[in-house]
């Protein structure tokens, strides 16, 4: 089946972006707390993975972080994004209620708060209506295993509000331990939670190929394609997607956290996908996930 250039009336649903809280902003630091070690990541970076991301998008900086981010979308035809939202971060909260029809809201679980955590993701689901849990193992202080069994009851709390949960798997890029988001770990995961709608997070690298393995075995394993330009997309995923995993590989970005939309859908251009794939790539495979209705209401 021959690839085909992406199709521009698709309204897109972008899985990763961010509302920046402006200029000096290094709410990150305090994230990752005492697992920064080295001086660059401590001191210096204006991101926890800058050397990586070389150029970042002067949108993170923006004083007027949702208009900015608004103003992108709607130039490169994202219809919906969706954000991390926490009850201490009143911009995004703000967001997400100004802008319903345009934002989806993400709440960051924390597995070592036991069931306060649990608690505070149904209030998170309730109250400020998000749509799925995500987490970054490695990031937890301290890290918590994907398939600790501290994960286990916000796990069950998911499957419970029926909401997805998105991991980072992989090496992070930040400079911490990677061992919490060994792709393996995933297995016992979805074994145990064969319910679970379970979205992998940045990549998955250097485990790609496992990861196609489980995505193939496990009915409700999905991978999102978020903090990666798409040049650098794995080879295996894409073949994956445009052969049996045509309906579990979701587009995600990262802006304006380290990635621009322009780069992104610029690059998106070159994607060498099959013509059924790019709608649900780009679209229906969110909806279905999110369970949210095929017409993005």
């Amino acid at each position: 089946m021959p690839v085909t250039p992406r199709p521009t009336d698709i309204g897109v649903v972008d899985l990763m972006m961010g509302i920046p809280k402006g200029p000096g902003d290094n709410s990150w630091r305090r994230f990752l707390g005492s697992q920064l070690r080295d001086t660059e990541s401590r001191e210096t970076y204006r991101f926890p993975a800058e050397y990586m991301y070389k150029s970042l998008p002067g949108e993170r900086f923006s004083s007027d972080g949702a208009k900015a981010v608004l103003l992108e979308m709607d130039r490169w035809g994202v219809e919906r994004g969706m954000i991390t939202v926490s009850f201490d971060d009143e911009l995004s909260v703000a967001a997400l209620r100004e802008h319903p029809g345009r934002f989806l809201g993400a709440f960051p679980v924390d597995p070592n708060a036991g069931m306060e955590g649990v608690r505070a993701l149904r209030r998170a689901v309730e109250e400020l209506g998000v749509v799925a849990a995500s987490a970054m193992p490695s990031g937890c202080n301290p890290p918590v295993p994907i398939n600790d069994k501290r994960f286990y009851p916000l796990y069950a709390a998911c499957i419970d509000l029926d909401i997805p949960i998105f991991v980072c798997a992989g090496v992070p890029g930040p400079r911490v331990p990677f061992g919490a988001q060994d792709v393996a770990l995933i297995d016992e995961v979805c074994w145990f939670f064969p319910e679970l709608r379970f979205v992998t997070r940045h990549g998955c690298e250097p485990w790609v190929d496992l990861a196609v393995k489980l995505l193939l075995k496990w009915p409700n394993l999905y991978y999102s394609t978020s903090a990666f330009a798409p040049r650098y997309y794995p080879k295996a995923i894409i073949d994956f997607a445009n052969t049996r995993g045509a309906d579990k590989v979701l587009y995600a970005g990262y802006f304006p956290m380290g990635l621009s939309l322009e780069r992104i859908f610029t690059e998106l251009d070159d994607l060498p996908l099959h013509e059924h794939v790019w709608e649900k790539f780009l679209r229906t495979n969110a909806l279905r996930v999110l369970g949210l209705p095929a017409d993005g209401a």
